[in-house]
């Protein structure tokens, strides 16, 4: 946790001190071991960072008195669209999505998606919420991306992905031998990214008359939590 996240309902009424308890609690004390007079980097949620200085700590709560002086980093200029990764893969990659910066992911259906991923109970929006605090927290970041369920392929594509992709350079990474991804994109761009193997044929073409663009990160195959954080960051600007 290099960002203590707080939520507005952490305040105490009237004042500018934050009462945590639970999770945070915990990882500040056995963690960061932290005690009063200690001051930590926080951040409000959708909001400003700034510092909190622990003022009062014991095995129940602890209060910070908390300055918020600046903003979040910038976002990617990237929107994302994956497929549904197995759910046991997912929550790695919604906190790899998240640390780099991506405000705005959709999970889409594919043919190689299982159809029993669609009932996995971690796709709520409760346990959606879990690896995108992380995710914040590990890059010292305020601002909640968007993230949208798409049973459907063929009616994503049709009706709201060309809205998506406006304004942006779309992308598909596909294995084969298609052009490659640019080693620096500096443009927004809308990057979509299938299971592992690919989009079949069908999917890839609708893709391509949509206005995407297929093209290739070599010849490996890699595994969804390995080629996410390696595409992203071709769009990270240093």
């Amino acid at each position: 946790m290099n960002l203590v996240l707080l939520q507005p309902e952490d305040f105490i009424s009237g004042s500018g001190r934050a009462r945590l308890r639970g999770r945070r609690l915990k990882h500040i004390r056995e963690i960061h071991r932290a005690v009063p007079g200690d001051r930590l980097a926080v951040g409000l949620t959708d909001g400003l960072i700034g510092r909190g200085e622990i003022m009062a700590a014991d095995d129940s709560s602890l209060e910070l008195d908390v300055e918020l002086e600046h903003e979040p980093p910038p976002p990617l200029p990237l929107r994302l669209v994956l497929a549904l990764p197995r759910p046991k893969m997912l929550k790695r990659v919604l906190i790899s999505a998240v640390s780099m910066g991506v405000k705005r992911i959709d999970l889409v259906n594919s043919f190689r998606v299982e159809k029993s991923f669609w009932g996995s109970p971690l796709l709520t929006a409760e346990k959606l919420r879990e690896p995108v605090i992380l995710g914040l927290e590990q890059a010292r970041d305020t601002i909640l991306p968007q993230i949208r369920l798409h049973k459907l392929f063929k009616p994503f594509v049709e009706d709201e992905l060309p809205e998506l992709i406006a304004g942006t350079t779309p992308l598909v990474a596909h294995p084969g031998r298609n052009a490659p991804l640019p080693d620096a994109v500096t443009d927004p761009a809308t990057l979509a990214i299938g299971p592992e193997g690919g989009f079949i044929p069908y999917e890839i073409d609708q893709l391509q008359q949509c206005g995407f663009r297929v093209v290739s990160f070599g010849p490996r195959i890699l595994r969804v939590e390995t080629a996410v954080p390696a595409l992203l960051s071709r769009f990270m600007k240093v």
